[in-house]
């Protein structure tokens, strides 16, 4: 039997001689394995033309309008402000009237008049009340600040796994056609005697799981999609398709990641500021034993006749008093106020490692991740795609069976699959860390002054199920 030898894209194929069909059942499972091939993540993509494209800072964009929590924030500044102002106003005047001996009689009516009456704060209270309120102030201010990093990481956050789930759609119905064609191919070799029925049927199940894969996918795309609308504050914001690659993520250093969190993070700012304001309650606790100055005059009539048959007429009076603190020197509160500010002081201390805590597991995804997408680009897809080649090669060469080039073509797609998942975990964690782990951007801002003002737990990232996948 004479041998052959040709050269097809490069790769030298030995072919014996066989049945026309034979050749052209071989010829269409080659051509599904280069497309295949062609089709890999990583490599260009044709985006579909008749969809939109929208960008990452058209998205950022528009939660910075929509997004109602920085209302939120700015009426939280406007209620700071108002408490501010409020603490520092002057106590009102009291106007009113005075009546002694109104009967009549020989005092023809009495003393009818009017009163005017005034508290003079003194000691600087009204300021320190200020000074209290302005470290709320401040607080407001800086969540508000802090709720803007929130709602900006998670318009990225969710922008990340909506880019990993197109990908993922895109590879799935890349497979899923890949997978169609080797039904097709299988039956033509089984016409032929080259394929035998279980052969068949397991390409028809891998075609099914594949089937099912990308109604999975597409389905996981409209979860994201929705979640992401959501952030932005446009729910009905159809699906499109989003620009960008998972594999453009640069590489960051964890360990000073978390050593900047722990120091410049919005948390640990405004526990900070919470010192701040338990050391101006305190001060003003202090000065509460200086009494205010109470003044009190006014103007009446006396008609008490004189001597002379003529009413006593017009007379003026003042009253002067101050409340002696003998009993009540505002003991209880100062002391309340001393051990606030002491629990300020640990609150800043427990912020931080409860921050630590809650890194380490974002660390610990990052960094595995990190490894994963580094042998999987490197490593274990080169090699599985090597081997997916050499079984193709051999199978031309009717040297290995069918099956094999199957598993081949299995395992190379779910490396691939778990490389997309890899990326994106290596994404998120990685802005994750950046961001001082401040995600959720439909969070409530909270409202400085609150009882429990010391704790500000909502302030403090929570990461959930951050371990590696």
């Amino acid at each position: 039997m004479n041998n052959l030898t040709t050269i097809v894209k490069g790769m030298e194929v030995r072919i014996e001689t066989v049945s026309p069909l034979r050749c052209i059942t071989r010829f269409v499972l080659c051509f599904s394995w280069a497309l295949f091939l062609v089709t890999l993540p990583g490599r260009a993509q044709t985006p579909a033309s008749e969809q939109k494209t929208i960008t990452l800072e058209d998205l950022q964009q528009m939660a910075l309008q929509n997004n109602p929590t920085f209302r939120q924030s700015a009426a939280n500044i406007q209620a700071a402000e108002g408490r501010k102002k409020q603490s520092g106003l002057y106590p009102n005047p009291t106007v009113g009237y005075q009546g002694e001996q109104i009967r009549g009689g020989s005092f023809h009516g009495g003393e009818q008049g009017f009163f005017v009456q005034q508290d003079i704060v003194l000691g600087g209270k009204l300021g320190l009340n200020r000074k209290i309120f302005d470290q709320e102030l401040k607080q407001a201010e800086t969540e508000a600040e802090e709720q803007k990093m929130r709602v900006v990481t998670n318009v990225r956050m969710s922008y990340i796994q909506a880019l990993a789930a197109q990908q993922m759609l895109e590879l799935r119905h890349n497979l899923s056609k890949l997978a169609d064609d080797a039904v097709e191919t299988s039956h033509q070799l089984a016409n032929v005697g080259q394929a035998d029925a279980p052969d068949v049927l397991e390409s028809e199940v891998e075609a099914q799981q594949a089937q099912l894969a990308v109604i999975m996918s597409e389905q996981n795309q409209q979860r994201v999609w929705k979640a992401l609308a959501a952030v932005v504050g446009n729910p009905r914001l159809p699906l499109m398709r989003l620009e960008g690659q998972l594999e453009d993520t640069p590489p960051v250093n964890a360990d000073e990641l978390v050593e900047k969190m722990v120091d410049e993070s919005p948390a640990v700012r405004i526990a900070e500021l919470g010192i701040k304001r338990t050391e101006a309650a305190l001060a003003r606790a202090k000065r509460e034993t200086i009494p205010d100055l109470q003044l009190r005059g006014g103007l009446q009539h006396n008609g008490e006749l004189l001597s002379n048959g003529r009413p006593v007429g017009l007379q003026g009076f003042a009253d002067v008093g101050l409340r002696i603190p003998l009993f009540n020197r505002n003991q209880g509160n100062i002391a309340a106020a001393n051990a606030d500010a002491e629990r300020g002081k640990r609150e800043v201390e427990r912020v931080k490692l409860v921050l630590r805590e809650r890194a380490a597991s974002v660390v610990q995804n990052y960094t595995f991740s990190q490894t994963a997408v580094d042998r999987y680009k490197n490593q274990m897809i080169p090699r599985a795609r090597k081997a997916y080649e050499m079984y193709t090669k051999k199978y031309q060469e009717m040297a290995a069976a069918y099956p094999q080039v199957l598993i081949a073509q299995r395992t190379l797609m779910q490396l691939e699959v778990s490389y997309i998942n890899a990326l994106e975990n290596f994404a998120t964690s990685s802005l994750s860390l950046q961001s001082y782990l401040l995600t959720d951007g439909l969070e409530a801002p909270s409202q400085p002054g609150g009882i429990d003002q010391p704790v500000r737990e909502v302030n403090i990232p929570f990461q959930a199920g951050a371990g590696p996948q």
